[in-house]
């Protein structure tokens, strides 16, 4: 069975979206991998089929309801795969995590508006909740097609060159090094003439170089977990 991912969603006719494009709309179509959307609208019970509620507590706002999800998620169960609900409050997400998600048999996303999602069931059903930014989008579905791109161009056969994943951004604690092509000299910018002397060793080194000054200068963040790993790796 390929990967798959279920996606709970009020708006279901957003998928695939972007998702249907490049790498990953040419995964869908040769079968690497799935894409399965769930109305939790049909999971309603009254005649309404309402999906919300008014918060505890007051406030402005709806809250959607725990026994809706609930019946939505019993209904999209993935053995083995983790439920996961979109939020800003969730943990980041980062190219680790994405790396473990791939690896798996697949994804059931959750994709919350209005205020939320009642908490009951997110503690109940232990889902995860992971955020793609520090940024309030108007529901999780941009959000899930975040997580699922970043997913589905590590599962196998999708990107051309193996080593595309290994050098990229965060594939080894830092941002990546700058990229150049033709022509040599543009409007007066010429390419750093590392790159253009064939020495492999100089332009690895360049490289490195470069992505460890680009991350100290705009992630002082990862700059700072990279060095701590490498101050606590063994020495030789």
């Amino acid at each position: 069975m390929s990967w798959t991912a279920r996606v709970l969603t009020l708006f279901p006719e957003m998928f695939p979206g972007p998702l249907g494009h490049s790498l990953a709309g040419r995964a869908l179509a040769r079968g690497d991998w799935a894409l399965e959307t769930v109305d939790i609208r049909a999971f309603a019970t009254d005649r309404h089929r309402s999906v919300d509620d008014t918060p505890f507590g007051g406030g402005a706002g709806m809250v959607m309801r725990a026994d809706v999800i609930d019946a939505a998620l019993e209904a999209a169960s993935l053995p083995g795969a983790p439920e996961i609900v979109l939020t800003p409050r969730g943990r980041p997400l980062t190219q680790a995590r994405v790396a473990e998600l791939a690896s798996g048999p697949g994804v059931v996303l959750v994709c919350g508006r209005y205020e939320g999602i009642d908490q009951r069931v997110i503690e109940a059903r232990r889902m995860e909740e992971v955020s793609v930014g520090d940024y309030v989008l108007s529901g999780g579905e941009p959000a899930a097609m975040v997580l699922l791109d970043a997913c589905v161009r590590l599962l196998p056969g999708v990107m051309g060159a193996a080593e595309s994943s290994t050098e990229e951004s965060f594939a080894n604690g830092l941002l990546e090094y700058p990229h150049y092509t033709r022509p040599a000299l543009w409007k007066g910018w010429a390419v750093p003439e590392v790159l253009l002397g064939g020495n492999h060793a100089a332009i690895a080194a360049w490289r490195q170089a470069e992505a460890e000054r680009i991350t100290r200068e705009r992630r002082p963040d990862l700059w700072a977990a990279y060095r701590a790993l490498a101050e606590a790796a063994p020495t030789a």
